[in-house]
């Protein structure tokens, strides 16, 4: 199971100190302390709304954010709670609740549209609380959607085509949700019920005309419309009578309207049962580490005076985690070599092999774990790093083996060693006892297991090193004729020159695997690369399509509608949007 953090009570996560936005670390740290993927449901509106209560009631708690009682705002930048999600096991809610925007006694508003858009940009469902109906004020009040392009920038640099920036955000804009307090119109269109959903949609339409009134009404319609597809409204009746809206902390549910309290319900089941995943571009699920980061790169942006920018932000996160990715990958091929690799291990090959399969499960760990991996240079990195501990297996292993078989030379051969020195063999007769002995013990030795990749080439490194003394035995040994002694003389080196040949085989042997192993490695990373390639493939064309198929909705809705401006102007994006999907798959290369 993945931690989570208990979180007692709501923290400030984002500060509104008057001149500047900062981020609260103590707040951060609680973040990335969770490793759950995060639903994130941010409520916004203006001061004295009422929101702060339905946060409370989405934490399931009558008391943590702040509802204040006076007509002063309570809650001053973004406020966090993280609590267990209610329907989805080892998912956290983390409720943001802002500062109530638009406070006449701030004096300076110039941090509520960047609230606005952190707001936006952080959360997977967006709520906007207003109180009354859906009328031209309550637009009126919205015009922070209408500042979003100058807010925020999808990618970092504008596209080639002109095709403005806004046309992007789609694809990561979360769900919108308008919630109206104190609601007391009967719903009703051309004398038929509707639904609050469809109340919305009407209150959406456009208006016809070129005036800039009509333009200052269309404006807020048309940004909502084309930012968040897909669009929520709940109503809410007066919850009690106006006296007793400040203890509505320590009111219980039978003290407050029926009416309120089941729209309340109905509010926090939709909440709970369709707000998604926080997912970035290319389907990153967002946990408590990825949100602080997040938090981080947006307020530092806004603070250096820049827009901030969701394609540096994943490309930031991206190389925080790849570099993870690659430390979490190399670690565990350590620790499932330690476990599985015993040195020196008889053969090359059988190291070769080990390392295979360890390298596999690295480069899938890798995998599974990095994203956005620009010119896949840290798996370039991965590959080095693994090239260079298998290198340091190989050299270990062969060290490993010379000090085995040096060790077994040392302990089988010594008892010879001591018996040459006392003259034992310094006798008629003596060089074929000495050969005699010399083939017993090199059998000896031969049998011997778990030698390892050196035995061969340490061995004969041993009898070279003896031919003085084997030489000397046979020059004294009386018995032997002159010509036996040069054809023995002559059968050492030979086969000396044969276990030279062996030995030069072997080594040729072991470069050929060490060859092909580089190229099965090569090969693995293209393999795997590849397949990563075709599911990032297969999930950027489903956003696309998700986004193609929302745009197509609503540029049918505006040709129905009669505005073919605006309809060609989503044309435009609807055709920059199919050739990006019709774009070739960039050929799969990390040498």
């Amino acid at each position: 199971m993945a931690s989570e953090i208990h979180m007692p009570a709501p923290v400030c996560l984002i500060e509104n100190n008057g001149e500047q936005l900062v981020a609260n670390q103590e707040a951060l740290e609680t973040l990335a302390a969770n490793k759950n993927p995060l639903v994130v449901v941010a409520i916004v509106g203006l001061y004295r709304t009422g929101k702060s209560y339905l946060m409370n009631k989405l934490a399931g708690k009558n008391k943590g954010f702040s509802l204040g009682s006076t007509v002063q705002s309570h809650t001053k930048g973004i406020w966090m709670w993280c609590v267990p999600h209610p329907k989805k096991p080892n998912h956290t809610l983390v409720l943001l609740d802002t500062e109530g925007l638009g406070d006449v006694e701030k004096g300076n508003n110039q941090n509520d549209s960047w609230i606005f858009a952190l707001a936006i940009l952080l959360s997977s469902t967006f709520v906007y609380n207003s109180m009354g109906t859906i009328n031209q004020q309550a637009m009126d009040q919205l015009h922070y959607v209408t500042e979003l392009s100058d807010r925020i920038r999808a990618k970092s640099s504008p596209n080639a085509d002109g095709i403005e920036d806004s046309a992007d955000f789609v694809s990561f804009f979360p769900d919108f949700v308008w919630t109206l307090r104190d609601f007391s119109l009967d719903l009703e269109a051309n004398g038929l019920p509707i639904s609050a959903d469809e109340y919305l949609e009407n209150s959406l339409k456009l208006k016809q005309g070129t005036t800039q009134s009509d333009q200052n009404f269309n404006l807020p319609r048309l940004c909502i419309r084309k930012f968040f597809p897909k669009k929520k409204c709940f109503i809410f009746d007066r919850p009690t009578h106006r006296k007793k809206l400040g203890q509505l902390e320590t009111l219980h549910d039978n003290e407050l309207d029926p009416e309120f309290v089941q729209q309340a319900a109905v509010f926090c089941s939709y909440i709970f049962s369709n707000s998604k995943i926080k997912t970035l571009s290319g389907g990153i699920k967002v946990n408590g580490p990825r949100l602080k980061n997040l938090v981080l790169t947006y307020v530092n942006a806004i603070s250096s005076g820049d827009l901030p920018c969701m394609e540096n932000a994943v490309l930031a996160l991206a190389q925080i985690e790849n570099e993870a990715a690659v430390k979490k990958a190399i670690a565990h091929y350590d620790q499932e070599m330690s476990q599985r690799v015993q040195l020196p291990t008889e053969t090359l090959q059988e190291l070769l092999d080990l390392h295979r399969a360890c390298e596999k499960e690295a480069i899938e760990l890798f995998m599974s774990s990095s994203f956005k991996d620009v010119d896949h240079l840290f798996q370039k990195g991965l590959a080095a790093k693994l090239e260079k501990k298998r290198d340091d297996f190989c050299k270990q292993n062969l060290q490993a083996s010379t000090d085995r078989c040096s060790d077994l030379l040392k302990d089988i051969f010594s008892p010879l060693e001591e018996a040459v020195k006392q003259g034992v063999y310094s006798k008629p007769g003596g060089y074929r006892l000495f050969i005699q002995k010399m083939q017993e013990l090199k059998r000896k030795y031969l049998q011997k297991p778990r030698k390892g990749i050196q035995a061969e080439e340490v061995l004969q490194e041993y009898l070279k090193s003896k031919e003085s003394v084997t030489d000397a035995i046979l020059q004294t040994d009386q018995t032997l004729t002159e010509k036996e002694k040069e054809v023995e003389v002559e059968r050492v080196k030979a086969e000396s020159a044969q276990a030279a040949t062996k030995i030069l085989e072997e080594m040729q042997i072991k470069n050929q695997q060490m060859m092909e192993q580089k190229e099965r490695s090569y090969q693995e990373h293209v393999k795997q690369l590849t397949e990563k390639m075709e599911r990032d493939r297969a999930q950027l064309l489903e956003e696309q399509e998700r986004a193609l198929a929302l745009k197509l909705q609503e540029q049918a809705r505006l040709l129905k509608e009669g505005f073919q401006n605006e309809s060609k102007r989503l044309h435009n994006e609807i055709q920059n949007l199919q050739k990006n999907m019709e774009k070739p798959r960039k050929i799969c290369l990390i040498s």
